[in-house]
């Protein structure tokens, strides 16, 4: 065991990754010890282990006087108290770098899946309806259009990188403007949206961008302009979403995270323009074990040096 100081696992993240933390930290989990947040054990609790979706609240951070790390299994801190975290000198790991890739391949998947109605078409050679060359309806070409991404954060610039061999013309919308990016930035997300024949989402969630994409950002994207969501659901308005897509104001829709899941409405899920996937964007072996390493590496440095190896603020 590497330390003395406890670490508090909030939640399970598999039976594999549950056990080495057990092993490694002794780490004692919280939803098979539940009166620890209360009980004068919670005092000797120096590090949380957590994810990204289960996060790590207010209430907990308060009742954990001795924490001096939260290490997050995942990219985004949205679901952390981060400004409580910040203001008692606590240090935020998270996943970064190692799940990027993954995360834009299946906004390409996404991509293509829409635009060229590969799922409907899967279904037609199921359903025994291709029994002549020719009748599927056709679909919509990626190649020489143009990408918008709103986020030029890591996964963004993943996604920007898969347009080169697609012969794609790329801007993207994002907080501030990347100097060292060669991309070209567009001040306004709804100018960006009316360029843009693909509009991908890859910006972090939270209060600060909670329904950025607005039924004004459909009505820029048009009838004929196609959606892509890889970041959280927050993001986008899903009523305003499905309103857009009802009225054929928008050409469809790729998304692998929506407000309020798990789920999805039934007024989405029967749209044929329409492909969803259960939050899956990290959601490969090669990417989780390397999640887990990192989160693992990050506490290891913790109780070895007193720093994590890379922190979301400094």
């Amino acid at each position: 065991m590497e330390t003395e100081s406890a670490v508090l696992q909030l939640t399970s993240m598999g039976q594999a990754f549950d056990d080495a933390l057990r092993q490694r930290f002794g780490a004692i989990r919280l939803w098979e010890d539940k009166t620890l947040l209360t009980s004068e054990r919670a005092a000797a609790v120096a590090a949380i282990v957590t994810s990204v979706r289960y996060g790590c609240d207010q209430r907990t951070i308060q009742a954990l006087p001795g924490l001096r790390a939260i290490c997050s299994w995942g990219a985004g801190v949205d679901t952390i108290a981060v400004d409580l975290a910040k203001s008692r000198g606590i240090q935020i790991s998270n996943t970064p770098d190692v799940l990027d890739d993954c995360v834009a391949d299946l906004a390409w998947g996404l991509m293509l899946a829409v635009a060229r109605d590969i799922v409907s078409a899967n279904q037609y050679v199921r359903n025994g309806e291709w029994r002549e060359l020719g009748k599927f309806p056709l679909s919509t070409r990626i190649s020489g259009k143009r990408l918008g991404i709103l986020g030029l954060g890591r996964i963004g610039a993943a996604v920007a990188k898969r347009a080169i061999g697609f012969s794609m013309e790329v801007r993207y919308f994002s907080r501030s403007h990347h100097q060292d990016s060669l991309l070209a930035f567009e001040p306004s997300l709804l100018d960006l949206a009316k360029w843009s024949d693909f509009l991908v989402v890859a910006c972090p969630g939270g209060p600060a961008t909670k329904h950025l994409v607005s039924s004004a950002v459909f009505e820029a994207l048009g009838p004929n302009g196609i959606l892509i969501n890889v970041a959280r659901g927050s993001v986008v308005d899903l009523a305003a979403l499905i309103n857009a897509l009802e009225q054929n104001k928008l050409g469809g829709a790729g998304l692998d995270v929506i407000e309020g899941e798990p789920g999805a409405p039934s007024r989405l899920l029967e749209r044929r323009n329409v492909v969803v996937t259960p939050h899956v964007g990290s959601a490969t072996r090669e990417t989780r074990l390397a999640m887990e390493r990192l989160v693992i590496d990050n506490l290891s440095s913790f109780f070895r040096t007193g720093r994590v190896l890379n922190p979301v603020f400094q």
